[in-house]
């Protein structure tokens, strides 16, 4: 079989176990794909392919010899290079980390291996995860392969773009504020950010403590589901997690309440609004009813989002202090009080920025004006939704509110790099689980539908995903010969 890199996780795990192919063809053919096609994405910051070929031979080997290997049987995932994994490089894509190798796999990377994955390597994003284009990783940017003039969302940028480029089936992400959905929808692939909670955080070098959670870009919702049976569940290393049961495929979506969100077709592009439209009239023919509706507390998320992300930004990033943590520098001919400064030069404009954002939004003058402000409108945000999901199963509308754009167009201008986030940071506030799903195309470059459902509702989320999925049936792939 040819072009093994483009089949669905289900496929591949189906191909090795049924013996129509091998483990070792499999990885060698994504392999393969990753030589063609990488130096145009610049999707890696890190590969191991020879240990990826070696964990290959060992699936086979196991197979042939009987024993059972787990649901995830040689799946090539690839890792967003916050996320830590054991005697492999994990960046950051900062400077300050540029020689950190963790001693430890985090809790999701340890179930994935244990299911039988296969780690390909570390995924580009923008520094710290602080950003929406991965022009902010110190590694270089990654481009969309739907058009390499493009940006490919961010900060999971490089698991949006290898996924959907077919240099890794699955990869796993981070989300703060959308840097799961941003990638998979300005790259047309499928991106869940859980319920905070439902995935172990524990191995996830930390931007946003409250904010932040560990999640799936995959090319299909089958494959989401896959993933996240494996990741999800109560973790002793995590105190945020619970117990978690298992999502299936069904396809329930009878009688499901859908509305979609003015606030969220209002801010976005014509072609945007006019593809969610269209997409919503097919919750119809799914068995579900939808009606708009206005929250006008959502008016205050995107504000409330970066003064609470900045705030825990600059507390967690102040352990990188080069006397734990950080980048070395030489212990000879430097003055003590010019050293601090002098360590933090290695982080980027971004961080920086929202280092002094977070240290000024928690000062003494300004603790109650900013912080506690932004900390009573996310409560009141949460309250709001909470009570509108007595009333509705779902909230719709566009998961981006504009279609991917050019490099530079808003790396000079950080509101308009900031606004690109305006939907997404909805659900990291209210900490409840979202999905974006590809419905189309315009002049070429996709557009997301984002939907929201209660805490621990994935399954909600799943079915009607998955019923869509089927009924617009858009799957395509880049052309990137």
């Amino acid at each position: 079989m040819s072009n093994l890199y483009d089949l669905l996780a289900s496929e591949v795990v189906d191909g090795i176990k049924e013996g129509l192919f091998t483990t070792e063809e499999y990885v060698c053919s994504v392999i393969k794909r990753i030589e063609d096609v990488e130096s145009k994405l610049h999707s890696f910051i890190s590969l191991d392919s020879e240990g990826a070929v070696s964990s290959a031979k060992l699936i086979d080997r196991k197979l042939r010899e009987k024993e059972k290997i787990g649901p995830l049987c040689g799946i090539i995932v690839g890792i967003k290079d916050n996320i830590s994994t054991k005697n492999i490089k994990t960046t950051c894509a900062s400077k300050m980390l540029e020689d950190y190798i963790p001693p430890y796999d985090a809790t999701v990377v340890r179930h994935m291996k244990e299911n039988g994955a296969i780690i390909m390597g570390k995924l580009n994003l923008d520094e710290f995860g602080m950003g929406s284009t991965t022009e902010y990783s110190r590694y270089g940017p990654t481009h969309n392969p739907w058009n390499l003039d493009y940006v490919p969302g961010g900060s999971s940028g490089g698991c949006g773009a290898a996924v959907a480029s077919g240099e890794c089936t699955v990869s796993l992400g981070s989300d703060t504020g959308g840097s799961i959905r941003c990638p998979a929808s300005f790259c047309s692939v499928v991106g869940l950010k859980p319920t905070y909670g439902k995935v172990s955080r524990y191995g996830l070098i930390s931007y946003a403590n409250s904010l932040e959670q560990i999640g799936p870009i995959c090319r299909s919702v089958k494959d989401i589901v896959m993933i996240m049976n494996v990741i999800s569940g109560k973790d002793m290393n995590d105190n945020t997690t619970i117990p978690s049961s298992s999502i299936t495929i069904n396809g329930k979506t009878k009688k499901l309440n859908v509305a979609i969100l003015k606030e969220l077709i209002d801010s976005c592009d014509g072609s945007v609004k006019k593809t969610i439209y269209s997409t919503a009239e097919k919750f119809k023919e799914i068995g579900c009813e939808y009606s708009e509706i206005s929250i006008k507390n959502l008016n205050y998320a995107l504000p409330s989002y970066y003064t609470l992300a900045s705030a825990e930004a600059s507390s967690n990033l102040s352990r990188y202090d080069n006397i734990r943590y950080g980048f070395d520098l030489p212990i000879d001919d430097y003055k003590w009080e010019q050293y601090f400064s002098t360590v933090r030069k290695n982080f980027g404009e971004e961080v920086k920025r929202r280092i002094l954002i977070g240290s000024y939004v928690l000062s003494s003058g300004y603790y109650s004006k900013y912080y506690l402000k932004a900390r009573r409108l996310r409560s009141l945000l949460r309250l709001e939704l909470l009570t509108l999901f007595k009333q509705y199963d779902l909230f719709i509308g566009p998961t981006m509110p504009i279609l991917p754009f050019k490099f530079g167009e808003k790396i000079d201008d950080p509101i308009k790099m900031y606004l690109v986030d305006i939907n997404t940071v909805i659900a990291n506030l209210a900490s409840i689980p979202a999905v974006s799903l590809p419905v189309g195309f315009s002049n070429g470059l996709p557009i997301g539908l984002q939907m929201m459902a209660a805490p621990f509702e994935e399954q909600k989320l799943i079915d009607a995903s998955y019923a869509l999925e089927n009924t617009i049936n858009i799957r395509r792939r880049p052309n990137l010969t």
